[in-house]
């Protein structure tokens, strides 16, 4: 969504289908007082594509794409050095407008978490926010959003219910929702599969997998299967000495069938991690 992207600095930015990566991550470092939490991590998220970071607890994974989209400013104490380029902008350059930013940028957590309102509200309330007034145009999006997620033909006799009736997977799919209303050209999730049951993870990984080509999806997971499954591209994290960091990043059959470190191999075929 270019307008987000205009958004961003004062001045016009360039159209972000002038970049193959949406995201360049370059020298990224991130301490939370004198921890550091990972050190020098550099990689490309290509654009359009969905791109799984795998690895232990403990090895920046989460903080990293926190640095995405700035919730990090929300850390007392956290530095972040290096730098996080989306659609070739950097993010922590002082003129960035953090909310276009949050908007351009869409994430999902781990526990799904709608807001104490009704289904409808969980996505105007954002839309609002960003401008959407007209009644209309409210619900073409909610609509429009919900059935995207397949949502729609479970919730649409139901839209003033409250949000937190539904399932764990209806939530989840939910806060999907809410977070692709607003249009953005990237979708974090962290480890968005994790807190649901089996057969909800299923129906979440295949509507994270119908993403691909129309978001860049940036995933955290622990789920090697999932991973495989579901990611063009897959970066697998370390700690050593209690520091972060990214040891191998490739297409993700390499990093499954072909890995170079010997550390990866060990960790995709569950020797150690």
């Amino acid at each position: 969504m270019s307008k987000a992207v205009t958004q961003l600095f004062q001045d016009q930015a360039p159209s972000p289908e002038t970049f193959e990566d949406a995201i360049r991550v370059e020298s990224l470092c991130v301490c939370y007082g004198k921890q550091r939490a990972f050190h020098d991590i550099s990689f490309a998220a290509p654009r359009g594509q969905i791109t799984a970071l795998i690895g232990p607890s403990g090895c920046g994974k989460t903080s990293l794409l926190q640095c995405m989209n700035r919730l990090t400013d929300l850390v007392t104490g956290c530095c972040v050095t290096g730098r996080v380029l989306v659609d070739n902008i950097d993010v922590y350059a002082p003129q960035v407008d953090m909310i276009a930013l949050r908007r351009h940028v869409g994430m999902l957590f781990q526990k799904p978490n709608p807001f104490p309102l009704s289904i409808r509200r969980n996505i105007e309330l954002p839309l609002r926010e960003h401008g959407m007034r007209k009644r209309a145009d409210l619900n073409e999006r909610v609509e429009k959003v919900l059935r995207e997620v397949g949502l729609w033909d479970e919730v649409s006799d139901r839209l003033d219910s409250a949000a937190q009736a539904l399932s764990g997977g209806q939530q989840q799919r939910l806060c999907l929702a809410r977070a692709i209303a607003l249009e953005p050209n990237v979708l974090l999730m962290d480890e968005p599969c994790s807190a649901l049951d089996p057969i909800a993870s299923g129906v979440v990984e295949d509507l994270i997998a119908r993403l691909r080509g129309k978001y860049t999806v940036l995933i955290v997971t622990h789920n090697l299967a999932q991973a495989r499954r579901i990611a063009d591209y897959t970066g697998f994290f370390w700690a050593d000495d209690g520091i972060g960091r990214l040891v191998e990043f490739a297409p993700t059959a390499e990093i499954f069938e072909r890995p170079r470190d010997a550390r990866t191999k060990a960790y995709v075929e569950g020797r150690h991690g």
